[in-house]
């Protein structure tokens, strides 16, 4: 799950993307609406969590600008004001509703109760040459025997297949097992890829272009 913390306090800012972090969610930050405003442009959230008082003005005008123009990511305003208007401005357009301070283990809950409204539906099942992958059942074969993958294997993997022989580039693979803090240039995902090769066994199906990304198959098709 990705999501966009939005603070212009930077202490609250380091604490609030540790804590997601910590609880499994991949993080992108910003301290102003315009930070938050090319996120969003660029990047798809399962939630956004956004301090109401922000450089450039109140975050709960933005949301709802965004939100005439079909914007539907659940957000959570953090905010000291708690008055019965602020409240029920802040519920009309945004999904949910924290006052300052607050304990960060709710804060936790009520962020992983709004992933889970936005939750995609479980893709069907994958199947090419002789692998297969269940997304449901977070399984996956080759010639019928089992495969024991991590969880990054598994995505990368899941990636594959779903391109049925097309090429996937480096950054689509590493945006979906990772987050954008990781460059596409790392070598993380080469040792994954590795890794994948070994549980895979022969013959290989992994291949490599070279500085571009990876595809299932013998022969390129672009």
């Amino acid at each position: 799950m990705r999501v966009l913390v939005i603070e212009d306090d930077e202490n609250l800012r380091v604490a609030l993307e540790s804590a997601l972090r910590g609880d499994g969610f991949a993080v992108d930050v910003a301290g102003s609406i315009a930070a938050a405003d090319e996120a969003v442009s660029v990047n798809a959230y399962d939630c956004a969590v956004f301090d109401r008082m922000l450089p450039g003005g109140d975050a709960l005008d933005y949301v709802a600008e965004r939100r005439r123009r079909g914007w539907s990511v659940p957000v959570l305003f953090l905010t000291a004001r708690d008055t019965v208007s602020d409240r029920v401005d802040g519920l009309t357009w945004g999904d949910d509703y924290l006052v300052k301070p607050f304990a960060m283990e709710e804060l936790l809950v009520r962020v992983r109760s709004l992933c889970r409204r936005v939750e995609a539906p479980v893709s069907a099942p994958l199947r090419l040459f002789d692998i297969e992958l269940d997304p449901e059942r977070h399984e996956a074969w080759r010639g019928g025997a089992p495969l024991s993958l991590t969880p990054r294997e598994f995505v990368v993997l899941q990636r594959l297949l779903a391109a049925d022989g097309r090429l996937v580039p480096r950054r689509e693979l590493v945006a979906a097992a990772w987050d954008e803090l990781v460059s596409p240039s790392s070598n993380v995902l080469d040792v994954v890829i590795r890794q994948l090769r070994r549980k895979l066994g022969p013959p290989d199906v992994v291949q490599t272009v070279r500085g571009s990304g990876y595809y299932l198959g013998t022969v390129h098709t672009g």
